[in-house]
């Protein structure tokens, strides 16, 4: 897996202060795209030991809030193995701080068993998860007085509450 950069104080992609990881490789290709020079699975720099020691470093402190994944897209199947260990060493170490993920794939149809993207890996990484953004950017529905996502059909779905709500 490859990534495109790594932000140790980004406030635009969830609350607070946060760590944000952009990996490469994207199949959505949204017309529009902030960020399309990640759609390249080979884009940017190795995913290694060292760099997930440097996420882990980057979210020590207090006032860091949590930790933001997005891209290109996370969910591609060839990035969900690296991302769900690193999510689970986020959790563990960090039990305190919040995890926002930002996908093209809609949660309730691709990240399904079934899905289009269902792998081993999906449910180890939406454990993990307390905030997912969802749904493909739209450029006929770009809103820039949206909070925390780019166009009207995306959604921000708080996956704490939904698991919440499932076992009730």
């Amino acid at each position: 897996m490859n990534y495109g950069t790594i932000k140790n104080y980004d406030i635009a992609n969830g609350t607070g202060v946060r760590v944000s990881l952009f990996v490469s490789g994207c199949r959505h290709h949204c017309k529009g795209c902030f960020n399309s020079e990640t759609w390249d699975f080979n884009y940017g720099n190795p995913y290694t030991k060292e760099v997930e020691a440097e996420i882990l470093e980057a979210l020590k402190p207090a006032y860091i809030q949590g930790f933001s994944l997005l891209g290109a897209e996370p969910f591609e199947p060839e990035n969900q193995k690296e991302l769900a260990g690193l999510l689970q060493k986020i959790k563990e170490s960090y039990p305190e701080k919040n995890v926002w993920c930002y996908t093209g794939y809609l949660y309730d149809v691709d990240l399904i068993p079934g899905g289009k993207v269902y792998t081993e890996y999906t449910d180890k990484m939406l454990a993990c998860i307390d905030t997912l953004v969802d749904g493909e950017f739209i450029e006929a529905e770009k809103d820039l007085t949206l909070e925390f996502r780019g166009s009207r059909n995306q959604r921000i779905l708080h996956l704490d509450e939904i698991r919440q709500n499932a076992k009730n």
